[in-house]
Formats: structure tokens, sequence, C-alpha cells
């Protein structure tokens, strides 16, 4: 009877695969592995789930359920889903203008609105307007999909006045980007 023995199985198996590999050929394996890696990240991956969001009234939050579109001076206007401060439609602005005086910030943070007239979601970036005092009018602190302080681009609790003559704040807009 043939006892089975792991360490000649083992051998065998070790004398079989350097017979038929060199040391350049797995240099040259392991080269082509390290250089290629790095690419893997950037490589274009199917995303189906995430082609069509779940946009049904039971996925949105409570601001997306109760958005409305027809006055603009009003918190729940659907644009405002992620504003915080005054609306400068109350200031003598528009959604997406400042009021004469003040100056918009060349940065901005963002949020993505849903429109309840058509359903779909857009991308929105709020800009503030600065330079004149706080207009203290039509205050609102949408904190729809609001994110933690470390993503400033994504968090409405930061003055955005940077890179402007002042940095006092005013009132902040709603410039819409696209579709999200």
């Amino acid at each position: 009877m043939k006892t089975f023995n792991p360490d000649a199985m083992g051998e065998k198996l070790l004398r079989r695969f350097a017979g038929g590999t060199s040391r350049r050929g797995i240099l040259a394996r392991l080269g082509l592995a390290l250089v290629a890696a790095p690419v893997f990240p950037v490589l274009p991956v199917s995303r189906a789930s995430a082609a069509k969001p779940d946009r049904s009234p039971e996925a949105k939050t409570t601001f997306a359920r109760n958005a409305q579109s027809k006055d603009d001076t009003k918190c729940d206007y659907w644009r405002y889903c992620a504003i915080d401060g005054s609306l400068c439609s109350c200031c003598g602005g528009a959604v997406n203008r400042c009021p004469p005086g003040a100056e918009h910030s060349p940065v901005s943070w963002v949020g993505t609105c849903i429109n309840p007239d058509d359903g779909r979601a857009y991308l929105i970036a709020y800009r503030d307007c600065c330079g004149k005092a706080y207009c203290n009018k039509c205050d609102c602190d949408g904190t729809d999909r609001e994110t933690q302080l470390y993503v400033p681009q994504l968090n409405n609790d930061v003055i955005w006045c940077f890179g402007t003559t002042s940095m006092e704040y005013h009132c902040s807009t709603a410039v819409l980007v696209g579709t999200a």
C-alpha cells in the first residue's frame, strides 16, 4: 500500500512549475502586474444600479416630498434643499443673482435637489453674496443630504465669501448647474 506523502507531492509540483518557467518570465510578469495595478481604478465599470436612481416618493427625503416650484421666497422652494442663510430673492436679488451692491463669491457648495415638476434631480451651486450687511430676511437652513464639515464643498455651515473684496455675508443664491 502506497502512503500519501505531502512533501513528495509538493516537490513534484514545484519541479514541474520550475521546469516550465524562467526567472526572467516571472520577473516580467511581476513587473507587468506592478505597472498595471495603478490603472485598475480608472478602468470603465458598468454601474447599472447607479444609472437609474430611485426617484420614487418613498426614496425621496422629507424636503423633496414637500418641495414646491412656484414661490422662490419660501424655504421649501425646490432649489433650496441644501441652502443655509438668507435668500437673495427676498433681499433685492433673485434665485441666481446677487442684489445690487453685493458680489458673488467665486466658490460655492453644491447640492442635488429634485424638481417636483419633472421629478428629475439637478445639481445646484449655492453661492454666497458678499460685501453688504447681513440681509436677515427669509432665513432658511436646508440640510437635505448635507455632509460633515470634512467634505467642505458639500457643507453649508461655512461662510463662502472667500476671494471677494469683503468677507461680510449678505445672502445666498441657488444657481442651477445642470441635471445630476
